[in-house]
């Protein structure tokens, strides 16, 4: 009966957020196909979904989509801990359209804006030429545009520690290693924080304090 129940509470979680776990889903397949593609076809397969310069010149909103339904590098599992953690999350807390505008707005004007910063400093012989068709597909800017929009679900002090700890994380690696994928992570992130109008009236902030009071009692 246990394990009926504990089965009900996971089932429950996962309705709860649809969008989460669709899109989780379809990643999953999408994994799997990587898996049995040659590595010379997995990798100029992905270049034409791949959100680069060239792509998106030729196909702005092909290529937008079809980056967010693939995962680099093949390893879906770590994946599905951050979108259960963070996606659903948000998800559960904005509702899904909500969630959804935040995800489109990061992982739409991050990449636009990390390829237009790449192609400046190509254009300004800061970058080669090749960079033009760099493999550029995932997820990440559109979690990444969640984690900063989740500031406002904790309440006030922990949010700030929230908030710290997510400036570190995204900002470290834009100053220490200036790369195009670093820009559009802090992007992302930053877009989340602009979110901030979609999250009134979605409910009281989150305290830590009082869950871990009804956790002991």
């Amino acid at each position: 009966m246990r394990i009926i129940r504990g089965l009900d509470r996971v089932w429950a979680y996962v309705r709860s957020a649809p969008g989460t776990y669709v899109w989780l889903g379809i990643l999953f397949v999408t994994t799997v196909a990587m898996h049995h593609m040659s590595p010379e076809f997995e990798q100029e397969f992905l270049r034409q979904r791949s959100t680069n310069i060239h792509e998106l010149s030729n196909n702005p909103v092909r290529v937008l989509f079809a980056s967010a339904m693939w995962i680099d590098g093949g390893r879906w599992l770590p994946y599905a801990v951050l979108y259960t953690v963070f996606h659903a999350q948000a998800e559960r807390w904005l509702g899904t359209a909500r969630w959804l505008m935040v995800c489109v707005a990061a992982h739409v004007l991050a990449s636009l804006i990390s390829e237009g910063a790449l192609l400046w400093a190509v254009k300004n012989g800061m970058a080669p030429r090749s960079s033009l068709d760099t493999l550029d597909i995932g997820v990440s800017y559109a979690l990444a545009g969640v984690v900063g929009v989740l500031v406002y679900r904790i309440a006030v002090p922990w949010r700030y520690v929230y908030l710290v700890v997510v400036l570190v994380v995204y900002g470290v690696p834009l100053a220490t290693h200036r790369t195009f994928t670093d820009l559009g992570h802090f992007t992302s992130m930053a877009i989340g924080l602009a979110c901030y109008p979609l999250v009134r009236g979605c409910g009281k902030a989150w305290n830590p304090k009082e869950t871990v009071a009804a956790f002991r009692g």
